[in-house]
């Protein structure tokens, strides 16, 4: 391991916003707009008063990127723009006699103090189906052990197109979808509020870098097209889901909302906790091999509150557990000839792991509500009821490095009339 960095600034133990993270936001202060920081310990760097002030300067950085309420231009300026701010924040934020710290009062902000936005502005939503487990797992459920996996399933990562203006920030509360579903043994559909709605477990990658219409990206460059890292809840209607599903994938049951993170781990500070991939055990076409090495270590937990009661660990999983990489989907996603641009969102689908207690939905979690989930308080659930509140966390921790996600949080709210 390297040398262990040292900062200035105040880092509570086990934060995950350690001088290793250095993650980028959108926030606002009351009564101001929205614009770019850093989270380091329980502050928030404001980038466009270091820029004001002379303190970050680089031919790649535009005047007023900081400024404009997303990330999308400062991501847009490129790799050499990425490089420059984080280690011209490392040497700031570790430099007993920098000029930041002389004047840390005019550049740093309590978290307490802020509201988080959205952190880019999401273009294009594709959710993959990459975690073996998780398909396995509702493959049997809905067709047997013999036929769980689909014939494509292990040649191709599976995706489809999503909903982005539904994508919400952390603390965004969401209301019951409504739609149609059939219920068991009925021969017409019904239409009302879903009773089966669930969460899924997921990590998304913020796309950093566009390639033009008709060109595809090599496997083996492929995370250089890759910005950053958020945790993603994509909310499921079940029963919703069920009913319409076939033959054209979801609509209704997954476009009413789906939940980010509020931090944007970049792929730099990411790179202590590369590991090797699981192993594929069919030969994938000559496009999509790669390193061994595409996964990373990155432990995920979620945690479900009643309204007025105790929190319960419901599930911890790990990112590293997906079958297809990051690569390997962006790879996939650009073969056609697809332009990714900078914001887009591509997710990871549901990241269950190979225990019951790492499986990433409730739909898993309790069997299609077989086998409820005890909570803290004696309660059970087998899908989620108005007001539960659903946090979602990410971190990486190797030797003394911890880089963490925060988390997402979201309460539901009954149906709108």
């Amino acid at each position: 391991m390297s040398e262990k960095i040292n900062t200035w600034v105040p880092v509570p133990e086990n934060s995950d916003f350690t001088i290793y993270n250095l993650p980028y936001g959108i926030y606002s202060q009351e009564g101001g707009s929205p614009k770019a920081g850093v989270a380091i310990g329980e502050s928030v760097l404001d980038l466009d008063a270091l820029q004001n002030a002379g303190l970050l300067t680089h031919s790649s950085l535009t005047a007023g990127v900081f400024a404009t309420g997303q990330l999308n231009d400062f991501i847009s300026c490129g790799r050499e723009a990425w490089t420059y701010v984080r280690s011209e924040l490392t040497s700031l934020l570790t430099d007993d006699h920098s000029a930041l710290k002389a004047r840390s009062a005019e550049f740093l902000i309590p978290q307490s103090a802020v509201k988080m936005h959205m952190p880019v502005s999401v273009g294009d939503y594709t959710d993959f189906y990459s975690s073996l487990e998780h398909a396995t797992n509702v493959g049997i459920m809905f067709r047997g052990k013999d036929n769980a996996l689909m014939p494509n399933w292990k040649h191709i990562p599976v995706g489809y197109h999503g909903r982005a203006s539904s994508i919400v920030v952390s603390e965004t509360p969401i209301h019951r979808p409504k739609g149609q579903m059939l219920p068991k043994d009925a021969e017409q559909p019904v239409y009302g509020p879903s009773r089966l709605l669930d969460i899924e477990l997921e990590m998304a990658f913020v796309v950093g870098k566009p390639n033009e219409l008709g060109t595809s990206v090599p496997v083996a460059s492929a995370e250089e097209h890759i910005f950053g890292m958020v945790i993603f809840n994509d909310w499921s209607a079940r029963d919703i889901q069920k009913w319409e599903y076939v033959p054209l994938g979801p609509f209704l049951g997954k476009s009413f909302a789906s939940s980010v993170s509020p931090w944007i781990v970049t792929l730099d500070a990411l790179q202590p906790f590369k590991v090797k991939s699981p192993e594929q055990d069919v030969e994938v076409l000559p496009y999509l091999q790669g390193s061994k090495e595409g996964s990373y270590d990155i432990q995920l937990e979620a945690w479900l509150t009643p309204e007025g009661g105790e929190s319960t660990k419901i599930c911890h999983s790990n990112h590293k557990y997906l079958y297809w990489t990051m690569a390997q989907q962006l790879a996939h996603h650009t073969v056609n000839g697809c332009n990714l641009r900078v914001g887009d969102m591509c997710a990871s689908g549901t990241i269950s792991g190979p225990t019951p207690d790492s499986y990433g939905s409730l739909l898993e979690l309790t069997w299609r509500g077989e086998k409820p989930l005890k909570l803290a308080d004696g309660s059970e659930r087998k899908f989620l009821q108005d007001h539960d509140e659903m946090t979602m966390k990410a971190y990486a921790v190797k030797d003394d490095i911890r880089v963490g996600f925060g988390e997402v949080r979201t309460r539901i709210l009954p149906s709108k009339d």
